[in-house]
């Protein structure tokens, strides 16, 4: 595979530098191969250390990733293909989704606001028709 740099969108460009990959030995069934290859993949991205990232987005990802980050770095591990190049391109693949979520920028606040005059009186009204279609079911009690 060769080195490119990684885009993720709003982050911009992860250079190959600062990505670490770690292989083993996948578990579960896998064929004649199992016991020889080494399909099991783990990408390694240094959230605190990243310079590719600006210092609003990597406090946004530091917090936002706090719970799956191991002493600030975030660690994908892929084993669902039977070949390490297919669990590598989805290991890039997950972190590029990952790290867009976290460094996404939060959502505009509500603006609250108050129900129309006119949508109030139509509801009230839909209440009242509600109320006489089930007083009208009743039996008379004479």
């Amino acid at each position: 595979m060769v080195a490119e740099p990684l885009v993720v969108p709003g982050a911009g460009v992860i250079p190959e530098s600062e990505l670490s990959w770690r292989f083993s030995r996948s578990s579960g069934p896998g064929g004649q191969g199992v016991n020889t290859t080494d399909s099991r993949v783990e990408l390694i991205f240094n959230v605190a250390e990243s310079v590719a990232l600006s210092p609003v987005q990597k406090h946004r990802a530091l917090t936002r990733l706090e719970r799956q980050l191991v002493d600030g770095a975030l660690v994908i591990a892929v084993s669902e293909f039977r070949s390490q190049l297919r669990n590598r391109e989805a290991a890039l693949d997950r972190l590029t989704r990952v790290l867009a979520a976290a460094i996404a920028a939060p959502p505009r606040a509500r603006r609250p606001t108050k129900a129309s005059k006119a949508s109030v009186e139509r509801r009230i009204a839909a209440k009242k028709r509600r109320a006489q279609v089930k007083r009208m079911r009743r039996p008379d009690s004479d």
